[in-house]
């Protein structure tokens, strides 16, 4: 971790040390956030294309924005190339952000944002794994194209495959951003040349410290980690950290654990998670005082048949069942919707 006043690189995927928490205002939490990984639609069987993929969905994006307005929610859509660069997501989101009932950032799918200098492999899908002048152009380009789309500079981002470098701490900083959600805290790509978060904790913190001036007055903002919340569910889930990826190679071992109530990993996520299994991680992570939760899902699962959790469209139906589920539990548990500004405006530095 490196201090507002020099030190070493930041590093995203180093471990938080405790005075690295960021410390909200009082009142602030418990809130929520919902990000959407916005991007195109590909076979995740095959391997990396920079060609073969669809934009079929990107209409459909509307309809859950609207879903979320009626809710009273802004979703936060991090944007990759392909999407950035078709004309209908402003049709589908350019009024929403332009008055605040939606917010962009930028997720980064190296195989599919120029310039295209590197093999594609699956090395290199994760953009920290790139060389950082590559790494940067990629950022760059495709961060100016959600500016010049959508008029505001993205203060958010996400590494496609939470692929998160050395050096992509500096380049967000330099770019501009205040927010990074690379983290999927306790899971782990390492098998595949990724990160490995599964130690990582599912509280923010800073990156890179706010510096301030003499007179107390910010200089720079700094550089916040929003990890995706995932939590530990069950009567072990004091044990969680180590028994779970003890037993991650006994697929079968960690059901039986589920299934007997003892011990649980849930990311909030519609895809792949029911809503009662949402719900007990919403209760556990409060509970464990989480300031802030961090939803995400990928925004082909918005059109059936692109992803494996919305096949058809009652499975469609399902996850939008799933959206109303938690939204009725998150108000009943007196947990309010954030935006960035507010998180910012909150983050004691």
């Amino acid at each position: 971790m490196v201090l507002s006043d020099g030190g070493r690189e930041p590093d995203i995927r180093d471990i938080p040390q405790p005075d690295d928490f960021v410390q909200f205002t009082p009142g602030f939490g418990p809130r929520f956030v919902v990000t959407v990984d916005t991007e195109e639609e590909f076979d995740w069987t095959k391997p990396f294309n920079r060609f073969g993929h669809g934009l079929r969905h990107v209409p459909w994006i509307g309809r859950f924005q609207a879903f979320c307005e009626n809710i009273g929610i802004a979703p936060i859509y991090l944007i990759d190339y392909p999407v950035a660069c078709d004309a209908r997501v402003i049709d589908a989101l350019g009024p929403a952000v332009a008055s605040g009932r939606a917010e962009v950032g930028v997720q980064l799918h190296p195989w599919v944002s120029p310039p295209h200098d590197e093999d594609i492999n699956v090395h290199n899908s994760y953009a920290g794994n790139l060389p950082p002048a590559l790494e940067r152009a990629k950022f760059d380009g495709l961060r100016h194209t959600i500016e010049t789309a959508f008029g505001q500079v993205p203060l958010i981002y996400r590494a496609g495959r939470y692929g998160v470098g050395a050096r992509t701490a500096r380049m967000l900083a330099d770019g501009g951003v205040t927010f990074d959600t690379s983290v999927r805290a306790r899971f782990d790509y390492s098998a595949q040349g990724g990160p490995n978060f599964r130690t990582h904790p599912p509280q923010p913190w800073w990156i890179i410290r706010p510096s301030a001036d003499d007179t107390g007055g910010a200089k720079q903002a700094g550089l916040m980690e929003l990890p995706l919340t995932t939590v530990y569910c069950g009567l072990l889930r004091g044990q969680g950290g180590w028994l779970y990826h003890g037993l991650w190679r006994i697929p079968r071992a960690c059901g039986v654990l589920a299934r007997l109530g003892l011990l649980e990993r849930v990311p909030l996520t519609p895809e792949g998670v029911d809503a009662r299994a949402a719900l007990r991680a919403i209760d556990a992570a409060l509970a464990d005082r989480l300031p802030l939760l961090v939803f995400s899902f990928h925004s082909p699962s918005l059109l059936p048949g692109h992803t494996p959790y919305v096949r058809d469209d009652h499975a469609l139906d399902r996850m939008y069942d799933w959206w109303r589920t938690v939204f009725a539990h998150l108000r009943a548990r007196g947990v309010a919707q954030a935006n960035l500004a507010e998180i910012a405006a909150a983050a004691q530095a």
